[in-house]
């Protein structure tokens, strides 16, 4: 653990899109953190980074910045089938991890990343939160919290594109299983901040389709895809309710993002601008709930995680348990759509 008047040295391993807009300026709003190196997927791609953010040190090879002592925490940002590769390596070379969301390929990898750091308690490692949410977040659990809803028992989230269904673009690595593991759509990130509102799922039954069975990849080869851009899902939650998830890249002219969340005494619904509307019994229609800016949870996971490297606080959003659940239930979501049956969790 750094002391509080430490400088931490943050090292890059890919520096895709959310890292150079989010963590590398997030990273450079913190006093005493220096980035000081960079690995990307190519030497030329490293440089372009490190010249735009004038980062010194540029790296072939990611093996040579996990291994650099000179380096106290890393920051991962590649595609899912590398973190725990990455997270594991650098754990073992003393280094603390913020590895980019979706956890892992897979719920055995996430497994094997949250040994990995129970094997170095000293080090933080924590997943880079679900943001999509953080707007009505703190309103939602307070609401839920002060038994505005009484029971719950349904939830609804519906997260659809607006666009009909694509045939001519190339291969996405989120359409890539080796990439992207069990990944489906943006599922996994609502599913996060679900859970934060009504707790983990106890069960999954799932039904699934992929629609555009076939796309060209980088080399303008035809290649299978077997990741569904069309999934419906059922959970149990805790408390006996039941949920409904629904995420699609297929229903043009769709309604968009909505959620529902119903209870014995009062119903909660976020829109798709993440505007807050509630009703009571008795109540003839849903009224829009205030939601002052002041109150809502905003991005912070350079600043919490830098603080929990100084022992300043601990990591709530997201410690690697969390990524292990909701890896577990995005894997339940294949077993179950392949098979046909319901998934218990924990796996």
């Amino acid at each position: 653990m750094a002391s509080t008047n430490d400088v931490v040295r943050v090292g890059l391993i890919g520096a895709g899109r959310n890292t150079r807009e989010r963590h590398i300026p997030g990273f450079q709003k913190q006093k005493g953190v220096e980035i000081v190196a960079v690995a990307n997927r190519s030497q030329e791609s490293g440089r372009r980074v490190a010249d735009q953010f004038n980062i010194p040190q540029v790296y072939d090879d990611w093996h040579q910045l996990v291994e650099d002592p000179g380096i106290d925490a890393v920051c991962i940002g590649t595609w899912p089938y590398m973190h725990r590769t990455l997270a594991v390596a650098a754990l073992e070379h003393g280094k603390h991890v913020l590895c980019e969301a979706r956890m892992a390929a897979s719920a055995k990898e996430a497994h094997e990343m949250l040994a990995a750091s129970r094997m170095h308690p000293e080090l933080t490692a924590q997943i880079v939160p679900a943001p999509t949410t953080f707007k009505v977040d703190r309103l939602l659990m307070q609401l839920i919290s002060d038994g505005y809803l009484g029971d719950t028992l349904a939830v609804e989230v519906q997260v659809l594109g607006s666009e009909f269904v694509d045939t001519t673009s190339p291969m996405h690595w989120r359409q890539d299983r080796y990439l992207s593991g069990y990944n489906i759509l943006n599922m996994g990130i609502w599913y996060e901040s679900m859970i934060r509102w009504v707790g983990q799922a106890t069960k999954v039954m799932a039904m699934t389709r992929v629609n555009v069975p076939f796309r060209l990849d980088e080399a303008g080869n035809q290649v299978g895809v077997t990741v569904p851009d069309h999934a419906d899902i059922l959970c149990q939650l805790p408390n006996g309710a039941q949920a409904h998830m629904r995420f699609s890249a297929v229903t043009g002219l769709s309604a968009g993002t909505e959620v529902w969340l119903y209870g014995t005494q009062g119903t909660l619904r976020v829109d798709g601008r993440f505007n807050v509307f509630g009703g009571k019994r008795g109540d003839q229609k849903l009224s829009e709930i205030p939601n002052p800016a002041t109150q809502q949870y905003g991005w912070r996971v350079e600043e919490e995680f830098v603080n929990a490297v100084r022992g300043r606080e601990p990591v709530t959003r997201t410690p690697f348990h969390v990524g292990v659940h909701y890896m577990e239930w995005t894997e339940a979501v294949t077993r179950s759509a392949q098979s046909g049956q319901a998934i218990s969790l924990p796996l």
